[in-house]
């Protein structure tokens, strides 16, 4: 067992060290399933450990019992990539989450309208998890899909999440959080960020020009349960070149706010 939580923890202290009930070897295969991406659809061993910090050897059979189970397979026997069987693990969840099953439709209604594209995400962990999405042209270098990840921080979507979060979950987040320039415009600081957050909880929505990508605007605002919480947010992304932020405020926003009522409907 102690072995087992070295591997997991690729050297360095395990945080589950201490719990009997940890499967550090389950921790170990979720993590090589993990480091498989858009931009790095075929691994190999070294690669994955290298990224995990897991040894090759742990990462070796976690891939030999993943290809077995028929989620991963490498047809030179060297360079794994992940087979389609890989969504049904996603599959349950997103199936049996309301507005993740329910929105599409208006979501596609949204992009008609305005035509640009929509998404809606959730918060997981320090990024956004996209759950719905309804495109209009594209307009980032970034391939974005149902699953797709960004750090919560710098998205719009991001920041009206972050903004409603405890205070002391939100002083936690901007503790561990690595801000990257990404493009000029982006926030540098923590406490840039933090004036933001506060501004966009006041304001009810919250507006990213170009902080992520350079050309890209977004506008997003929070979808409510009936409790009063905020489950998740909707946005809407533009051309920089062709809509303003002021458009975004003027023209976008009161559209984006009348699919957001109709969604949080779903979350019951």
């Amino acid at each position: 067992m102690e072995q087992e939580r070295e591997e997991y923890a690729g050297g360095e202290r395990d945080p589950f060290k201490g719990d009997p009930n940890f499967m550090a070897s389950l921790a170990r295969g979720l993590e090589v399933i993990q480091a498989f991406t858009p931009q790095r659809r075929v691994l190999s061993i070294s690669q994955i450990s290298q990224k995990t910090g897991i040894p090759r050897a742990a990462v070796r059979r976690c891939l030999y019992t993943l290809g077995k189970l028929g989620f991963v397979y490498a047809e030179d026997g060297k360079n794994f990539q992940l087979r389609p069987r890989i969504l049904s693990l996603g599959h349950a969840w997103l199936a049996s989450t309301p507005l993740a099953k329910s929105a599409q439709p208006v979501l596609k209604a949204l992009s008609t309208r305005l035509n640009e594209s929509c998404s809606i995400a959730v918060l997981d962990g320090d990024d956004i998890l996209y759950i719905s999405r309804a495109s209009g042209a594209r307009i980032m270098t970034i391939d974005l899909d149902v699953g797709s990840r960004l750090p919560a921080w710098s998205t719009s979507m991001g920041r009206v999440l972050l903004s409603h979060l405890p205070e002391e979950q939100l002083n936690d987040f901007l503790g561990r959080i690595n801000m990257i320039r990404y493009t000029p415009q982006t926030i540098g600081s923590v406490s840039k960020l933090r004036e933001e957050l506060q501004r966009v909880r006041q304001q009810g929505y919250a507006l990213n020009d170009q902080e992520l990508e350079m050309g890209l605007r977004s506008i997003a605002v929070p979808l409510y349960n009936p409790h009063g919480q905020v489950e998740a947010a909707l946005n809407v992304g533009v051309h920089a070149g062709q809509v303003s932020a002021q458009a975004l405020r003027e023209q976008v926003l009161p559209a984006l706010q009348d699919a957001a009522l109709e969604l949080s409907l779903l979350l019951k």
